[in-house]
């Protein structure tokens, strides 16, 4: 079968399409299964997200994390290394800004939110220090190792949730609520200030944060001498190596900066909505990354992209559970899995078929 290079259009815009419209239709026969009306629960999902600005808010809100989570996942694989710490390095990053906004709770907004910024990205990216040190002088194998992290951070964050930062009196494992100075602005009170009424969200000024971060990423990979390098050793060492770069260097920069984007995550969650540091705070983010970073083929924009779906599926199936009680939570999961596996691992599904039509 003869084969030809996709038009950009059809490469980035009529393949990931088909394969989302494939998905969907796949997660309409598992709502038929449970005896409910695909149409409607798919419309309900799609209202809960865009329906209204509440609805937007939320959505963008959790798209935040995932936009952190796959740039996280996103800059090491470019330098060949494959970041399953995500999860790990966001709960340090919540450490980080935590430690930033306890120990300066009379201090004005901006010195404590830089700071807070500063040490949320710096606790995620000293947490990859370590597996980044083990590849690079080792060759330890990073997926192993940055998986392992994950599990050391959850047990240290319990222990000190638990015995040293948790709040007199409290019996939940979080601590005090920061002072209000260390709260990042939320949206809907901002453009109540301006006269734009808006549905109440968490969404808050981390969101056009992860806008410049992506950006940054773009202009790191793409416009630098030290992104060419890291796209150099991730595509082939021996090419990078005999051209004079430093594999150790590239691997401990490139998983060093995906463990401070994986950190950013705080930002959000720890700063923006919960205002306090509390026990589960990353909630899966960390891995939903690696989907949303294949989905996004490792572009910024892509997974920008991605991010805005995740984001809305999250928020549509939150509605979705609520409106329509007989499409549980679980077949919300499904569905979410079923869009994963059709955008993340099948997402050449239709890209054999319409190379052969454009040949």
């Amino acid at each position: 079968m003869t084969r030809a290079k996709l038009p950009a259009w059809v490469d980035y815009g009529l393949a990931p399409l088909l394969t989302l419209a494939a998905a969907l239709g796949a997660s309409s026969l598992a709502i038929l299964a449970i005896g409910e009306n695909p149409w409607a629960a798919l419309s309900t999902l799609a209202g809960g997200a865009v329906g209204d600005t509440s609805g937007i808010g939320y959505t963008l809100y959790y798209a935040t994390n995932f936009v952190f989570a796959g740039l996280a996942v996103a800059l090491p694989f470019h330098g060949g290394s494959f970041n399953i710490g995500g999860e790990g390095q966001a709960y340090l990053g919540g450490l980080g800004a935590a430690l930033v906004c306890l120990a300066l709770p009379a201090a004005s907004w901006w010195l404590v939110l830089p700071l807070a910024f500063i040490a949320a990205f710096a606790f995620g990216a000293g947490w990859a220090f370590v597996p980044a040190w083990l590849k690079a002088t080792r060759d330890s194998h990073v997926v192993i190792t940055t998986i392992m992290f994950n599990l050391i951070a959850s047990a240290l964050m319990a222990y000190l949730l638990v015995n040293v930062l948790i709040a007199p009196g409290q019996s939940a494992p979080e601590t005090v609520t920061f002072a209000e100075s260390a709260w990042l602005p939320q949206v809907t009170p901002l453009l109540a200030s301006m006269g734009i009424e808006i549905g109440p969200s968490p969404l808050n000024l981390s969101f056009p944060v992860a806008i410049l971060a992506s950006f940054g990423v773009w202009l790191l990979l793409w416009r630098t001498r030290w992104g060419y390098e890291i796209r150099a050793a991730g595509l082939n060492e021996n090419a990078a190596a005999y051209g004079g770069i430093s594999l150790a260097r590239t691997t401990i920069l490139s998983l060093c900066l995906g463990g401070g984007l994986a950190g950013l995550v705080a930002l959000n969650e720890v700063l923006g909505a919960q205002h306090r540091l509390l026990l589960g705070f990353p909630g899966g983010y960390g891995f939903a990354g690696i989907a949303v970073a294949l989905m996004g083929r490792n572009h910024p924009v892509g997974i920008f992209l991605a991010a805005l779906l995740f984001g809305a599926l999250y928020q549509g199936g939150t509605e979705l559970s609520f409106d329509m009680p007989d499409v549980t939570r679980e077949i919300v999961v499904v569905i979410e899995g079923l869009v994963i596996l059709f955008c993340g691992a099948l997402e050449s599904l239709f890209r054999k078929r319409l190379e052969a039509i454009f040949a």
